[in-house]
């Protein structure tokens, strides 16, 4: 069994909230190397790398497994996590034919977004296992709040995450963060009279709070200050370190220090002649590459979005729909029904590529 000591360096998961147009997005632009996946279509103003803007949950999800299996960037940032939750929800409410997420009766359309967001969870952990930095930007949302061992309830800010107090999706992201920071002006009360009876608020400073307090969540690992100005110089020795310390240990030894080694002579060999005409060699032909396939615009852009990025054209789809019975072979995408191509062919991505790739196989010359 392999036990280890001290800190372990490792890539860090980040969340921001706070209420609109308070500076998360910037605040996430200046993490190392940033690359946006952006869901709300809001970077088109800053100068930053980014994906196109997701039209599915299975396109996201591609993108995701993207980061994870070819590492372009050192920082990946969804923004926000409260439009990806969105996505997720008409993604469980197309595979099950459902128009709302209360259409499933009892709680139980909740948990099947629990366990949706925990998958994209766990992904998210496998890009933070190859070193790469996740920060989930989220707006934040004023709720009620009671605890049970006090009298009166007072409002507090949470995660924008979950309309019900059934769903657990702000809790399953919040205990997944390594840090939760909280962005939200500060502002001051001022006594506008002599008696101290009548206040006025002032200020407004851009302010994170990164420990809990009944008016907000937020917590760190790092022993930050309880609020910090919204300026990233504030947390950037945390991935600093983090990035100097995953960098492979010198090596200190020198020729001089290491001890003698017996090496034995290799036996002399008397060299061959070489012939002065070689035969040429045939050379194998080049590899063809596949053509981009060119797709009639008037198919749905969620599943041209799946459909292009994996060199699929429209008559594959129509050999899958139709091996399945659920239209004539030769029927225009387009003739679809929006509800199939929705729940069936976006919703259900992965098993429809699946059947095109046996499909592929099962036309190749033998």
């Amino acid at each position: 069994m392999n036990i280890t000591r001290g800190k372990v360096a490792t890539a860090q998961k980040v969340v921001l909230y706070g209420p609109e147009g308070i500076g998360k997005s910037s605040l996430a632009a200046q993490f190392p190397e940033p690359g946006f996946i952006d869901t709300e279509g809001s970077t088109g103003n800053m100068d930053v790398a980014r994906f196109d803007k997701p039209t599915s949950w299975s396109f996201m999800l591609q993108q995701l497994d993207y980061v994870k299996q070819n590492r372009p960037f050192k920082t990946l940032v969804i923004d926000t996590v409260d439009w990806a939750e969105r996505m997720a929800i008409e993604h469980i409410c197309n595979i099950n034919q459902k128009t709302s997420i209360e259409d499933f009766g009892y709680g139980s359309g909740y948990i099947k977004l629990e366990e949706e967001m925990g998958r994209f969870l766990n992904l998210l952990q496998d890009i933070v296992d190859q070193g790469i930095n996740i920060v989930l930007t989220a707006h934040a949302q004023i709720r009620k709040f009671e605890q049970p061992d006090e009298m009166g309830a007072y409002d507090r800010y949470e995660l924008k995450l979950g309309k019900k107090t059934s769903a657990r999706t702000s809790s399953l992201v919040k205990e997944w963060a390594d840090m939760v920071l909280f962005i939200n002006y500060k502002t001051y009360s001022v006594a506008t009279d002599d008696k101290g009876r009548k206040h006025k608020a002032q200020g407004g400073t851009r302010t994170m709070y990164t420990t809990h307090h009944p008016a907000w969540d937020a917590k760190n690992r790092h022993g930050l200050p309880d609020e910090l100005p919204l300026d990233y110089a504030q947390i950037a020795h945390i991935f600093e370190v983090n990035v100097q310390q995953q960098q492979p240990a010198q090596v200190t030894q020198t020729w001089s220090s290491l001890p003698p080694v017996h090496v034995e002579q290799p036996q002399q060999t008397v060299p061959q002649p070489v012939p002065e005409q070689q035969a040429p060699t045939q050379s194998e032909p080049p590899v063809q590459q596949p053509q981009p396939v060119q797709l009639n615009p008037a198919i749905p852009k969620a599943l041209q979005d799946l459909m292009i990025p994996n060199n699929v054209s429209e008559a594959e789809i129509q050999a899958v729909v139709s091996n399945k019975g659920y239209y004539p072979m030769g029927t225009p995408i387009m003739n679809y029904d929006p509800g199939f191509i929705d729940g069936v062919l976006v919703a259900a991505w992965q098993q429809v590529y699946g059947m095109v790739l046996e499909l592929r196989e099962a036309n190749l010359p033998f």
